[in-house]
């Protein structure tokens, strides 16, 4: 017989260990079992979270019906029964979710063919923990705060295996940021880019939520950075987090600019639009030039999801230059996942990493509060409006007790 308990009100415990059913009347008698408070599921349709408010019984999440690159079109606002966390799962109350360009690429089911709806959507969130499972006790409590990538953000609790939480040390949404976007920048220039003091570095959608860290990550390196961006005000977030030449592509040619300002080439590009800034980039590499694929967000709004690029001379062109195209996607890339998270949480502690978060404070609409706000967030930030990465303030349900 499993070993579990459940906290109501606290004042009783119940547990059952080897068959037998025992009750202690104050919290202090619980460390027979464990010194944690492990809350199982099994036993009860509410329970008690870390505040003593109830869990309800419902809850909102979002849920792609049907698939298709319009957002609004593939996904519905559901309300369903709040679900139960297994032996070493975790259910966290969702405080803040991330937008990703990727977010259509899921509804659309460009990922994996073999996922039909009805499925979750959503890849990062950040909350508290709310319930968990025995061995999930091991490493954490109610009232932990942690932060995941996995699918079903975009929902007001989720359960997730405990192995794919990271504990921060409290629900900020500059930690949302690191999980998807600084993770892709960090590694992608770690393995791919082969970055050495001195050398060009561009980075386009400079100003967005992964290019902030390709900015940074590249000037530590002792690059010189040139990133492309919108508006004047992305222009000038760029400046602080050291990009050492800004475009602004609505104002200046950018072609021009780069066969003007570095007719040598550029050494490395991160690259995460597609299309004509694809070839842009190919045409401007250097000799030994590395160019890091991370995307091509220009094309996911389309039906075939693949922005046109003029493939036909790209072999050439890297022959000529002894350059290289490099892809990168994050899945094929765990193994660096932990070291990865570690150093910018350091960096990030240490006032040496900038986690730009834009919650559409300046949207038409105001802040994105509320799951019905992710449709409007996907839209602003394929709008090009954000600066930084895009963060939906996730309303908690309301709690009433029903035990």
């Amino acid at each position: 017989m499993s070993t579990s308990f459940l906290l109501r009100n606290g004042k009783r415990v119940f547990s059952i260990i080897g068959g037998v059913c025992r009750g202690t009347d104050a919290l202090s008698r619980v460390n027979f079992i464990s010194r944690r408070f492990i809350v199982d599921l099994s036993y009860s349709t509410h329970f008690m979270d870390f505040k003593g408010s109830s869990i309800p019984s419902s809850m909102k999440k979002l849920v792609v019906t049907k698939l298709s690159q319009n957002f609004r079109d593939a996904v519905a606002l559901q309300t369903v029964p709040v679900p139960t966390p297994g032996d070493g799962d975790l259910l966290v109350r969702n405080r803040f979710v991330g937008i990703n360009a990727s977010d259509i690429n899921y509804s659309a089911g460009r990922y994996d063919p073999s996922v039909k709806p009805p499925f979750d959507a959503g890849f990062e969130g950040i909350g508290e923990v709310v319930g968990l499972g025995l061995s999930a006790s091991a490493r954490y409590t109610v009232g932990d705060t942690v932060a995941y990538f996995a699918d079903g953000a975009f929902a007001e609790y989720t359960v997730i295996p405990m192995i794919k939480t990271i504990p921060v040390p409290a629900v900020k949404p500059e930690f949302l940021t690191l999980l998807l976007s600084g993770a892709t920048a960090y590694i992608a220039m770690k393995r791919l880019g082969d970055l050495v003091k001195g050398e060009t570095v561009l980075v386009t959608a400079a100003a967005g939520g992964t290019g902030q860290f390709a900015v940074q990550f590249a000037k530590q390196a002792g690059c010189h950075v040139v990133g492309t961006c919108s508006s004047n005000e992305k222009a000038g977030f760029l400046k602080t987090i050291g990009c050492d030449r800004p475009i602004n592509y609505t104002s200046e040619d950018l072609s021009a600019t780069l066969r003007k300002e570095y007719p040598q080439g550029l050494d490395v590009v991160y690259e995460s639009i597609g299309g004509r800034i694809f070839d842009m980039a190919v045409n401007n590499l250097a000799n030994k030039g590395r160019l890091i694929v991370i995307g091509f967000i220009s094309g996911y709004q389309t039906a075939s999801g693949v922005p046109t690029v003029k493939g036909g001379t790209l072999p050439v062109k890297l022959l000529q230059k002894s350059a290289s195209v490099r892809g990168f996607f994050l899945p094929h890339f765990l193994s660096d996942y932990k070291e990865a998270m570690g150093s910018m949480m350091q960096m990030f502690a240490k006032g040496k990493l900038v986690c730009e978060v834009d919650c559409g404070d300046i949207a038409p609409e105001g802040r994105f509060v509320g799951l019905e706000s992710v449709f409007r967030a996907v839209d602003y930030m394929y709008a090009g409006k954000n600066v930084g990465k895009v963060v939906v303030e996730v309303t908690p349900p309301s709690l009433e007790s029903k035990l």
